[in-house]
């Protein structure tokens, strides 16, 4: 009998033992690849704000919590719009707020009407709003298909009422489920007079866009540039915290997991001791013996992955429609999260598996064999 052939019928025949480890390892498979899923998942929405504008690079202030938290005062914008390179520097205040169920997060985007042509702003339907209007927004044409409104229709926000004079697209679905208003209303609505949150600098022609971020950083030591979401955590400490809790997630789970199957085929070591013995009296190798076992650990960490995968869409699934996080958390199933699954799997397998394969390898045929 091939090696192979014997793992499974030894499989097959202690169904029960390798149950068990295959749920132990599924469990711990599911709760690393939903964790890395979530916080892919809120990572990408997150960073989505960063795809506004179309800039070659965006400004937040350095260090926050999180990104809409930054705060950048009009001198500073002016500074970034006088750095050589800079074409145009456009500073937008975002806020959110809670709508309803579905919109838990309405972003709000507070930006003088003559820069949005520059922002990337395309009026479908109606006309801007005015400068220094009070009571007038444009919705994202998703938005506006979202609530049913149209030019003319109102719409409650900011806790007053706002008229819709316009409908836009960005050709961004993040800024198109969004509202725009002018930039001196959403700065009074929210008492933060002066301030933005975010800065989208695009550069002239020929520009380099590292030199040019060195410029603004190292005489704005306050100031941190973001040109891909891969460096969102340098604005967004929150992101890193979660980022850190997924890797710390599967370390733990690959430990604990580890010792869980390394006690349960340690048991299972001393009711085939008989079965090793006679392996090795027949000339079984103590490295062939050795990939028995650990080759037993690998079959079932890849039946408990492909497990706990699954699970892990249902835990998530679960998980966006909880009314906390309905409409905030979006799953973002990436390769990444199911090679952090296999390899969690095999690590607790293998490393669980590979004492008592070193100690069933180990074991003197005769004392094995006379063993009751």
């Amino acid at each position: 009998m091939s090696l192979a052939a014997l793992i499974f019928k030894n499989l097959w025949s202690k169904k029960a033992r390798s149950i068990g480890i295959a749920f132990a390892i599924s469990v711990a498979v599911m709760t690393v690849v939903t964790l890395t899923v979530v916080s892919s998942g809120l990572e990408a929405s997150a960073a989505a704000v960063l795809t506004l504008g179309h800039a070659d690079f965006t400004v937040a202030q350095n260090g926050v919590s999180e990104v809409l938290y930054s705060s950048l005062d009009e001198a500073q914008l002016r500074e970034v719009q006088a750095t050589p390179g800079v074409k145009s520097a456009v500073g937008v205040l975002l806020e959110t707020q809670h709508i309803n169920a579905d919109n838990p997060l309405f972003i709000e985007i507070g930006i003088a009407p003559d820069e949005l042509r520059q922002f990337g702003v395309t009026i479908v339907a109606g006309r801007p709003y005015q400068e220094s209007a009070t009571h007038e927004m444009m919705l994202g044409w998703r938005a506006a298909q979202d609530f049913g409104l149209h030019v003319g229709d109102r719409f409650d926000a900011n806790g007053t009422w706002n008229t819709v004079v316009g409908i836009y697209s960005t050709g961004i679905s993040y800024g198109d489920l969004g509202g725009m208003f002018p930039l001196t209303a959403i700065q009074t609505y929210n008492r933060v007079p002066g301030s933005v949150t975010l800065i989208f600098v695009n550069l002239v022609p020929g520009a380099s866009v590292a030199k040019v971020e060195r410029a603004i950083t190292s005489a704005h030591p306050e100031m941190t540039t973001i040109q891909t979401a891969a460096q969102f955590g340098r604005a967004d400490r929150n992101l890193v915290f979660l980022q850190a809790a997924a890797t710390g997630s599967t370390i733990l789970a690959i430990l604990i997991g580890a010792v869980i199957v390394g006690n349960t085929m340690l048991l299972s070591l001393f009711e085939r001791t008989r079965e090793f013995g006679l392996l090795r009296a027949i000339g079984w190798t103590r490295s062939r013996v050795v990939s028995l076992v650990v080759g037993e650990g690998v079959v079932l960490a890849v039946v408990g992955a492909l497990a706990g995968v699954a699970l892990s869409f249902a835990a998530t699934a679960a998980l966006e429609n909880l009314p906390q996080l309905r409409g905030v958390l979006h799953a973002n199933y990436t390769n990444q999260a199911f090679w952090r699954g296999l390899y969690t799997g095999l690590g607790m397998a293998v490393i669980g598996a590979l004492y008592p394969a070193l100690r069933a390898a180990n074991l003197a045929p005769l004392k094995a064999l006379s063993r009751e």
